[in-house]
């Protein structure tokens, strides 16, 4: 009997299309487990009221790993138009499903690698002052707290009467205070110290681990100085258990200048909910895209491994599936780590590595293309045929890969 069991959600859209790719990988690489399919997404929320089932809860609390498609959200009117007839009015509230697991059982630590592939076309390059171009190696991982911040869901549209007298307390709210409700929306940004000290304590534990030469803590204190300047402050706290990790710090707000500017000399980095969000999206901006984006969802107990792609519906329904399945395909890799199939992990990235170092089989992304029906005729290659070619190198070490891909480019 396989060791492992693992809670497959391929949720919506090109969940569908790409959770498939990742597990022929495990298959191909030799990794056996028990596959239990889930239900999450969207038709769950139209159909029950409900986009993340009870059932699939006790699924993930029995078996401790999951592995997540995509979903699709959508605002809050929408959401309620969508619902079966029979439930329109009963007060349901959609929630996405993906935070709902982060909550629920707590997925406190959001790791999120950024790792440039050598021979990648889409891959961040800087000009010189002597007109040649230069391609950065890019190495980063974001660590993003996952459960407070601005996600935690505590907000209203016309605030209750207790609310409104609480913020009428602060000196700051008094240009608010003559607004009416029903023209008010507030959400609060919430961060606390023990949260705050597990994922700085992760990050540096992390650089300390894979040898990374720094962390920074990538915030907004002079601003934000409650919320940000605590995770400052428990940042340089942590720091101080890990003396030889230098630690620096960055407003969000200039990182995202700097990360084009220098963006190999950055390493591991830390930040609340909503700042790791789009700092881990700029950085994958320099190594491919969201189609070379993959995370984890770390908990205690719980972890959930998932593209940070979304559900694509545009491209759902086309046949052969033509989207990037390497996003998902890296997911997967991190889940092996996680349970401890580091060897296997290791060939996954080494064969994705030796593909795109190759250049001969390349999704409609990677060639630049407009997505859609037609990019098959142009030279693309469709889902399973990249996962075709990953299968095929799965005996190239990554050393190996990044070795020939270097030679090739001259580097």
């Amino acid at each position: 009997m396989p060791k492992h069991t693992i809670v497959i959600m391929p949720g919506d859209g090109i969940g569908n299309q790409v959770l498939p790719e990742a597990i022929r990988v495990l298959d191909a690489v030799g990794f056996e487990a028990n596959y239990i399919p889930a239900d999450i997404g969207w038709e769950c929320w139209t159909k029950e009221g409900n986009a993340l089932p009870e059932r699939t809860i006790e699924l993930l609390r029995q078996h401790k790993v999951g592995l997540f498609g995509a979903i699709t959200s959508k605002p809050k009117k929408q959401a309620e138009a969508e619902l079966t007839p029979a439930l329109k009015g009963k007060g349901y509230q959609y929630f996405s499903p993906i935070v709902s697991m982060r909550q629920i059982f707590n997925l406190d630590v959001c790791m999120r690698p950024c790792l440039s592939f050598p021979g990648n076309p889409l891959n961040f390059i800087r000009k010189k002052p002597n007109g040649y171009y230069d391609e950065p190696k890019v190495d980063v991982v974001v660590f993003r707290q996952n459960t407070e911040g601005l996600y935690a869901g505590v907000e209203w549209t016309n605030p209750p009467q207790p609310v409104l007298e609480a913020l009428r307390t602060h000196p700051k709210f008094m240009p608010f205070a003559k607004v009416s409700g029903e023209d008010l929306a507030i959400s609060v940004r919430i961060v606390t110290r023990p949260a705050a000290r597990r994922i700085c304590t992760a990050a540096f534990e992390h650089a300390r681990k894979f040898g990374y030469k720094s962390v920074t803590i990538c915030e907004k204190p002079n601003v934000l100085r409650e919320t940000s300047g605590m995770m400052e402050e428990v940042a340089k706290e942590v720091q101080q258990q890990y003396s030889d990790i230098p630690l620096w710090s960055t407003n969000i707000d200039a990182q995202t200048m700097w990360l084009t500017k220098n963006p190999e000399d950055y390493g591991v980095i830390v930040a609340s909910n909503l700042f790791g969000d789009v700092i881990s999206d700029a950085f994958a901006g320099l190594v491919g895209g969201l189609g070379f984006a993959a995370s984890g969802n770390l908990g205690e107990e719980v972890a959930v491994f998932e593209p940070t792609h979304g559900s694509a519906p545009r491209y759902a329904e086309l046949d052969p599936p033509i989207v990037n399945p390497i996003a998902m395909i890296l997911t997967a890799a991190m889940m092996l780590n996680h349970i401890g199939e580091n060897d296997k992990a290791c060939k996954i990235r080494g064969a994705i590595a030796a593909v795109v170092a190759e250049g001969g089989v390349r999704t409609y992304d990677m060639m630049r293309l407009t997505g859609g029906a037609n990019s098959l005729a142009r030279g693309a290659a469709s889902a399973t045929q990249m996962t075709d070619a990953i299968i095929a190198k799965l005996g190239v070490r990554v050393e190996e890969a990044l070795a020939a891909a270097s030679g090739r480019a001259g580097l």
